[in-house]
């Protein structure tokens, strides 16, 4: 077997796991019972997806500006995917979508003096 071969086959495989992961994601964001366990399983979507099929494109495009653009696509997804649902849980915490979990953080902690 020619190198060219096992890279194509590589690069499909990490397609395929890429596109399982993003399909599991989307499954887990419709049948998961909360917000907060729906964005967990969106935000698996938004990381390990993209990277896997990132990672097999790059194997197919080799050294050239295509790869040097699908780093950059992938840098901004690694960037602003964990930053935005960080920000959509924060603003669903303050809006009281889970009003224990804010009382308990309201909460003093063990040895605090209450005010």
């Amino acid at each position: 077997m020619n190198l060219a071969y096992l890279l194509d086959i590589l690069s499909w495989i990490l397609m395929t796991a890429g596109g399982f992961f993003v399909f599991v994601g989307g499954v887990g964001a419709l049948r998961m019972p909360d917000l907060y366990t729906r964005m967990h399983a969106a935000s698996v979507t938004d990381t390990v997806g993209p990277m896997l099929v990132v990672a097999g494109l790059l194997l197919q495009s080799g050294l050239s500006l295509p790869s040097v653009k699908l780093l950059g696509i992938l840098f901004f997804l690694l960037l602003t995917g964990p930053t935005a649902s960080n920000a959509l849980a924060s603003a669903a915490l303050l809006a009281g979508k889970n009003p224990e979990y804010a009382r308990r953080m309201d909460e003093p902690a063990d040895g605090e003096k209450a005010e």
